[in-house]
């Protein structure tokens, strides 16, 4: 996933997002589209684990909004959601994009190389999570409190 060692941060990510995230490595890799996955099946390898009330607020867990800059200076908000929740014109990314995968456990002020959709390397920096569901009590996969 990353064009060089030295530019991958340590990431952190929930025990349930790592729950369901391994179950769509899973399904992406039965039906054959295991190289779709493959950097976020890297990224979970490589993720440190904590409960979800345990998650820092500046932390990107799965339906968090965040605001990165890209290595041009662009700056983008997204939501970052699971396959089939995608919406480019809601700013709704899935993880298994390559900018998905890059921000997952990120935490504000990091910056990640990635591979591009296109197999350029690529960088992006957390400006900001803006919203997390873990810092607000909620897991967006079930009603209630987590």
């Amino acid at each position: 996933m990353t064009a060089d060692k030295q530019d991958t941060p340590g990431i952190t990510v929930t025990t349930l997002d790592h729950l369901r995230l391994t179950g769509v490595v899973e399904a992406f890799e039965r039906r054959g589209d295991g190289e779709l996955v493959e950097a976020l099946a890297e990224e979970l390898d490589r993720a440190e684990i904590v409960a979800p009330e345990a998650a820092p607020a500046d932390l990107v867990t799965m339906h968090s909004r965040c605001r990165f800059a890209s290595s041009s200076g662009e700056e983008r908000e997204v939501t970052l959601v699971y396959p089939g929740e995608e919406d480019v014109a809601q700013g709704r990314i899935s993880i298994v994009t390559p900018v998905g995968s890059a921000l997952l456990g990120l935490r504000v002020g990091q910056t990640i190389s990635f591979a591009g959709a296109d197999g350029h390397s690529r960088a992006l920096t957390l400006k900001a999570v803006t919203w997390q569901p873990e810092a607000e009590g909620v897991d967006v996969g079930r009603p209630g409190r987590i």
